[in-house]
């Protein structure tokens, strides 16, 4: 349940700390908005709290046209646990109501529909449908806002079956035509252009510098303020750092799939974490508290990819990074899809677990072992036995990925924390982390045993706490060759 009071307090505050976390409806006016909204508070017995949008709506509920609850950043209410709606939001964003309705998403997440519908009217307020909907409409509203698109073309890259539908739903939920909603339209462009919210503190330097010494070469790079990469069906996405926000660029023939791009693209860059959430936790550590208050908006970088991710891993594990990261670029050269043309140093798309799986490794550099690795990867994910989406249990996933050569508790776990989003994740054998503890502790303890005993007080965290002592030392390693 919501504290109405500390909502309140937050929203006389217009506190930024709060944007996505909950939504303020107002029974008076009949909107419902952001925490940093700046219309006048209203009166308190005027005022209902609700920890989904979708909720707001399903109540009654129409958006605010002055803070827009549609750009607000995601939901940051974390599932310690990984439990099921937090894995059935991650589908949702998917588009995997869109393209399989919730009998579609319920068989993926292996329950019932009716067992499905109960958990989201608990936690969320609102339905699964309901959950869908609200997504889709958020994005329509700022494609139309934000973008010069084709309302027909806004329709289909949100996520909606027809025009006929999208029209009727905008109506129904908010009272206008696509073209009402619109306004003044923004200039054409050659491609997409949306602004992704943050919620600060956000330490983008930091992760860059993380995703560049991972970057693939010819899928991915990285520099100070800015990450690019490509995507599905040849797609170029751009990722630029903005002091209250990220701009992503995408140069696409078809964007229907936008909602997913977006999705992905924000658990890249970890935007929907709580950091004052983290702070709390890992602030009261004594070990860690120097380090937290040094970088306060430090994120787990995230996978735009877990298959990807996944490979990556398995490369980094008996390599270095920059070996690990020219082996990836031989496999997308020689299996993945080539851009129509090089932008920059971009060439090639990544390999899908079922080109992966079919092809021929031999060549490329790769040991016996990788190969062997690589492959048994590839046919799980492309035989839907391995779901490196987020769709299913964190912990259910690594079990599974250390049944297939090449994987140990560590490439596991580190699969976990960034390609499943388990804030709570920690690769406990990694030597790095064991040489930053052995540098910062008092009384030098940094087994592993040892390690994973001083981490139970940084839970439901613990990834963020990899994170803050990895960039404690004077460079982010990757795995080494010693067993540890």
């Amino acid at each position: 349940m919501l504290d109405f009071d500390s909502c309140y307090r937050a929203i006389s505050a217009r506190d930024a700390r709060f944007d996505g976390r909950f939504f303020t409806a107002v029974t008076s006016t009949g909107v419902y908005c952001r925490p940093i909204c700046p219309a006048r508070t209203p009166a308190r017995h005027n005022v209902r709290f609700y920890r989904d949008a979708a909720a707001a709506e399903a109540a009654g509920f129409r958006p605010c046209k002055r803070c827009r609850p549609e750009a607000a950043p995601g939901s940051a209410a974390w599932d310690f646990k990984g439990d099921l709606v937090r894995r059935a939001l991650r589908l949702i964003e998917e588009g995997v109501v869109d393209e399989q309705g919730v009998r579609g998403l319920a068989r993926r997440l292996a329950v019932t529909e009716r067992h499905l519908h109960r958990l989201f009217t608990a936690e969320l307020g609102a339905s699964p449908l309901a959950v869908a909907r609200s997504r889709r409409l958020r994005l329509a509203l700022r494609l139309l806002r934000e973008t010069s698109m084709p309302v027909t073309d806004v329709a289909f890259a949100a996520g909606f079956g027809s025009v006929r539908q999208f029209n009727a739903t905008l109506r129904e939920v908010y009272g206008q035509t696509p073209s009402q909603l619109r306004g003044a339209r923004p200039a054409a462009g050659s491609g997409l252009e949306l602004r992704l919210a943050v919620r600060p503190p956000f330490d983008a330097r930091a992760l860059l510098e993380f995703l560049a010494s991972q970057a693939i070469p010819g899928v991915e790079e990285a520099g100070a303020e800015r990450y690019a990469r490509t995507g599905p069906g040849g797609c170029r996405i751009e990722l630029l750092m903005r002091p209250d926000h990220v701009l992503l660029r995408v140069d696409a023939p078809d964007l229907r799939g936008v909602a997913r791009l977006v999705a992905r693209c924000r658990r890249l860059l970890d935007l929907d974490a709580d950091p004052q959430a983290v702070s709390r936790t890992l602030g009261a550590d004594r070990l860690l508290a120097p380090l937290v208050a040094a970088r306060p908006g430090l994120r787990v970088p995230g996978a735009f990819d877990g298959f990807e991710l996944a490979v990556r891993a398995v490369l980094g594990r008996l390599a270095s990074p920059a070996a690990a990261g020219a082996l990836a670029g031989r496999l997308a050269a020689r299996c993945g899809r080539p851009l129509p043309e090089p932008a920059g140093t971009l060439t090639h798309c990544f390999p899908t677990a079922a080109q992966v799986a079919g092809a021929d490794l031999s060549g490329l550099g790769l040991s016996d072992a990788q190969r062997r690795a690589l492959q048994a990867l590839a046919r799980a994910v492309a035989a839907g036995e391995l779901d490196l989406d987020g769709g299913a249990d964190p912990a259910e996933t690594a079990r599974r990925l250390l049944e297939l050569p090449g994987f140990d508790p560590w490439t596991a776990e580190y699969v976990a924390m960034r390609a499943l989003g388990d804030p709570d994740a920690f690769p406990a054998t990694d030597p790095g982390l064991r040489s930053a503890v052995h540098a910062l502790a008092a009384d030098g303890a940094a087994s592993p045993a040892e390690l994973v005993g001083r981490a139970e007080r940084w839970r439901p965290w613990r990834a963020y706490a990899a994170m803050h002592l990895w960039t404690s030392l004077p460079a982010i390693p990757q795995r080494t060759l010693e067993k540890v």
